[in-house]
């Protein structure tokens, strides 16, 4: 499913295989790392290929079970936005990184707007939520920005380098 969305300094688009040397740059952060569940740190141009060979695949399906989009700032990838673990007319979890650079901008803010919609739209969703680090406040505010509310607390819910993390637990609903 070929897709474009604009958006104020951005443009949330399909991934390309050919994003993979930029997307591995631009990933490959230590602050990106700590703040995300699924991101590994080194992340190489390997680990890029690999997702986007799947992430290609998954745009051929009618019915994928994840969506990624790429934002593209100043025509290069500058991070990704997710709806993972999809389920038609229900629900749909959110996932997002951003390059270093472009934090504080108010950027993300738009680009989780923008994916709102299309979930509830598109997707038929009636609720989408997201697992967030209870140390990445800034990702928080971001979805409490874009009417979420938090539903909870879940204590080691997630294991990250050996350790059990808790997570707040947010969701918006149509």
């Amino acid at each position: 499913m070929e897709k474009i969305i604009k958006g104020k300094g951005y443009l949330l688009r399909s991934f390309k295989r050919a994003d993979y040397k930029i997307l591995a740059q631009k990933i490959n952060h230590k602050d990106i790392y700590r703040y995300t569940l699924n991101i590994p740190y080194p992340y190489t141009k390997n680990d890029a290929k690999k997702w986007l060979n799947k992430i290609v695949q998954q745009y051929k399906r009618k019915s994928p079970h994840g969506f990624h989009l790429a934002i593209e700032i100043k025509g290069e990838v500058a991070g990704c936005i997710s709806l993972m673990k999809i389920e038609y007319g229900h629900k749909a979890e959110i996932g997002y990184w951003l390059a270093k650079e472009y934090w504080g901008q108010g950027i993300m803010s738009g680009v989780v707007s923008k994916i709102l919609t299309l979930g509830f739209k598109e997707f038929k969703l009636k609720k989408i939520y997201a697992c967030v680090l209870i140390e990445n406040k800034s990702s928080y505010r971001v979805l409490i920005n874009n009417g979420f509310i938090k539903e909870g607390l879940l204590i080691q819910h997630t294991k990250k380098d050996g350790k059990l993390m808790d997570v707040y637990l947010l969701a918006k609903f149509k």
